[in-house]
């Protein structure tokens, strides 16, 4: 059985890895939101879209990392690198070909989607630039899936501060013209983020040279194509490949119906999803804990401790996010001012925060459990609940935001809705299913 102190070792450089990646959102939405409106909200349709499609890669990093994590608990070391060197070269001819898909059919999917001219534009110049940092973050994934599965989180951790501090760097410049570079708006944005995570996978590269001992983990050369065991690594991701796609669709489809409520409410969804993101960085960094840990727990043969290391980490969870949803709610005004000077804006965006705050309380204990499930190795049955609960997020928001089109706020009640059903779902199903013996 892990002990605090363990689970916390293995989560606090994800989650200061995470922090550090969610600086590009946050730092793209900031600097955008002094721009203009137009430039929030198309970032914000063109981000999501990138998303959407980025979250296939990380769905098939997740069930790589699932069985590095198998194969790392039962001491099978040398499987680790053929696992990571498959991944690699299947998600670059991912990229390649989704690069492709969105050169030639993004403009028609977004003129189907964005009923502003104005929002339409700019977020085809941002996707334009955006796409090109497929063939970078698809590859980044790999690495995070390694080093998550054998626990060396700490590197994710420097890694994150190296492309953040890019990412930074060059909004600045790019977005309003400084450091003698031309001022581009909303495109410098994509163009920073896509230089920002080339960084990230060049220091990848050379730490993963200089310090990890290639020889015991299988990497020390190259490897030809191997469909079979592809295969396998597929018959795990497919799953997560879906689930993560369905989910990031959502929100996706959320701001298809808040695009129609007007610009001023497309801006305040952009905002306060900013925030949510950041709020969850300590429940995604615990979820992401409990899947690698679960996992490894039962290829070391510790499948008695499942649920009470699942138990454990929920309530750390729980209680960290008591904290900062305290924060938020006393303090909102300080939250929204990082993103804009517009009094009424801000004004404006503080029953959302509010709204977010609850859902934030529940996340916190649902994504834990639900991830739970992933690490067992039963995705298959993660993305059956993953699909019901969707398939409910998506009728309430398309009732809510396009039938009813009720205020901001009410729309964001989809998360209260979303995770409660996570949590239920994901409960019945680790007390109720048969989960102990899956093979990997």
């Amino acid at each position: 059985m892990y002990t605090n102190k363990q689970i916390w070792s293995v989560s606090y450089p994800i989650l200061l890895s995470l922090l550090a990646q969610n600086v590009i959102n946050v730092t793209d939405t900031a600097f955008l939101g002094h721009v203009s409106e137009v430039a929030l909200g198309a970032s914000a349709m063109g981000g999501l879209f990138y998303i959407c499609i980025f979250t296939i890669a990380f769905g098939f990093s997740t069930g790589s990392q699932i069985v590095i994590a198998r194969r790392n608990g039962e001491g099978r070391h040398s499987d680790v690198g053929p696992v990571m060197i498959q991944g690699i070269m299947f998600l670059f001819v991912m990229a390649l070909l989704l690069f492709g898909f969105t050169k030639l059919f993004g403009g028609n999917i977004m003129r189907l989607l964005v009923s502003s001219e104005s929002i339409y534009e700019g977020t085809m110049e941002f996707l334009d630039w955006r796409i090109y940092g497929f063939f970078f973050s698809f590859i980044n994934v790999m690495f995070r899936a390694l080093y998550i599965g054998i626990t060396r989180t700490k590197v994710l951790t420097i890694n994150a501060i190296v492309m953040a501090f890019t990412n930074i760097v060059l909004d600045y410049a790019l977005i309003f013209g400084k450091f003698g570079l031309p001022e581009m708006g909303i495109k410098g944005a994509a163009i920073a983020s896509v230089l920002a995570e080339a960084s990230s996978i060049l220091f990848f590269v050379i730490y993963t040279y200089a310090t990890v001992d290639l020889k015991k983990y299988g990497m020390n050369r190259l490897r030809t194509f191997d469909p079979a065991l592809l295969m396998r690594i597929l018959s795990i991701s497919c799953f997560t490949m879906l689930q993560y796609f369905l989910s990031m669709a959502t929100w996706f489809v959320f701001f298809v119906a808040v695009e129609r409520l007007g610009q001023r409410e497309l801006a305040i969804a952009n905002i306060v999803r900013s925030i949510y993101i950041v709020l969850l960085i300590p429940v995604n960094a615990l979820a992401t804990t409990t899947n690698s840990l679960v996992s490894n727990a039962i290829g070391a043969g510790g499948i008695q401790h499942v649920i009470p290391l699942i138990n454990k980490i929920a309530r750390f969870s729980f209680f960290i996010m008591l904290g900062l949803v305290a924060l938020s709610a006393l303090f909102p005004q300080f939250l929204l001012s990082i993103y804009t000077s517009e009094t009424a804006l801000i004004t404006e965006s503080v029953p959302s925060v509010y709204v977010i705050c609850c859902a934030m309380l529940i996340a916190s204990v649902a994504n834990v459990v639900f991830n739970g499930i992933s690490g067992t190795g039963n995705t298959q049955a993660a993305l059956l609940l993953e699909t019901i609960t969707i398939i409910i997020y998506g009728s309430y928001i398309v009732f809510i935001g396009m039938w009813l089109k009720a205020p901001i706020e009410i729309c964001f009640t989809i998360e209260i809705v979303y995770y409660s059903l996570l949590l239920t779902t994901s409960y019945i199903y680790l007390k109720k299913a048969k989960w102990q013996n899956k093979k990997i």
